[in-house]
Order: structure tokens, then sequence, then C-alpha cells
């Protein structure tokens, strides 16, 4: 099989339904038609850039990774902020896996309330990975205002007070779950409406 007709992401433990053998996989390597991005998992270069590819990866080795704060409120267009790294959260106790690809800035989420509001994203491949959504990003905006300020978690609420279909009283009731950010959210609620 020529490498162009290769899946974009390859998974070691696939080899055998593409056909492919180890020496096969490892030759492809040695002459860069194929890169290795994570022990076990290799991609077709150019397949995707260097975030996404990282976030693959991750997906792969971490099925509980899940794209937060001031990543998950840019892909939600809440904020103008660029991340300079992506923020992944997993539960506490579990291990962060190495990167070689793009920046990541890791967190950990107390495990009872980390699928709370965890949503997933598309990648190319069939991959997903974890993000949480709008209501769960800015009540963790709120709870980690102190790292990220209090100014991004109150233009994010605005952010999405302006959009249809919002709806402040799920947001509360997710809040009520996260004690550090229910007093500020509510009273910046209290204030916007």
């Amino acid at each position: 099989m020529p490498s162009t007709e290769l899946p974009t992401i390859i998974r070691r433990s696939e080899l055998e339904s593409l056909g492919l053998t180890r020496h096969r996989l490892y030759a492809l390597r040695e002459s860069g038609e194929l890169e290795q991005i994570a022990p076990g998992i290799y991609l077709r270069p150019g397949g995707m850039d260097d975030t996404t590819a990282a976030w693959a990866a991750i997906a792969l080795r971490k099925p509980n990774a899940t794209i937060c704060l001031l990543s998950a409120l840019a892909l939600h267009e809440l904020t103008d902020e660029i991340p300079r790294a992506t923020d992944i959260a997993l539960p506490r106790g579990e291990r962060t896996p190495k990167t070689r690809f793009a920046p990541i800035k890791w967190h950990s989420f107390d495990p009872e309330t980390f699928h709370l509001g965890r949503e997933t994203h598309h990648l190319p491949g069939d991959i997903e990975i974890g993000l949480y959504g709008s209501e769960r990003t800015i009540i963790d905006a709120f709870r980690m205002r102190h790292e990220l300020g209090s100014d991004l978690a109150h233009e994010a609420l605005k952010q999405w007070l302006r959009r249809r279909g919002n709806n402040p009283s799920k947001l509360l009731t997710m809040a009520t779950h996260f004690p550090k950010a229910n007093p500020a959210l509510r009273s910046a609620l209290e204030i916007l409406l």
C-alpha cells in the first residue's frame, strides 16, 4: 500500500488491518513518509498542523484529556486572546503524557466534577478529544480567575450572554458544583442581567 493511501494517523495496533508489517512501518518512518508523534502513533507529514497532531496524540493516549480554560474559550469564540499553549485538563491523579509538537499547559481537575459539561471536539482521522462546553468553560474561568484574570472571565460571560440560546439558569445550576466560582459568577450575572 503506497503511503498516500494510508490514513492520516496510524496506530501500531492497526497495522494488521492496514496490511502493514512492523518492518514496513519502520521503513516508512525512516524514509520520512511517516512521522512518529507519540509511542505507537504515526502521522503522514503534512496531514495536520502541529497543534492538531499534538491533540490527536494526546486524545489517543489519554481518552480523558479535555481542552479547557483559555483554549476552550478561544474555540468557543468567547475571547479574542490567543493562547500561547493549549490548556488541557486531566482528572487529578492521572499522569500527563509528554508531547513534542506543540506547547501544552496541563491542569488537574477534581475527578468528581471532571465530566460535568464535557463535550467532544472532532479531529481528522475520526479522532475525538474532550472539550469543555461554553458554560463549563465560563465557570472554570471564574473558578480560576486568580490564574486567568477576572477580566477574562467577565468578558467571556458578556460574550456568552450576547449569543442566542444561552441559558443563565443552566449556567448557575452547573456552577453550584463549583463553590469557588459560584458567588463571583452569580454576582457578575446579577450586574449584567
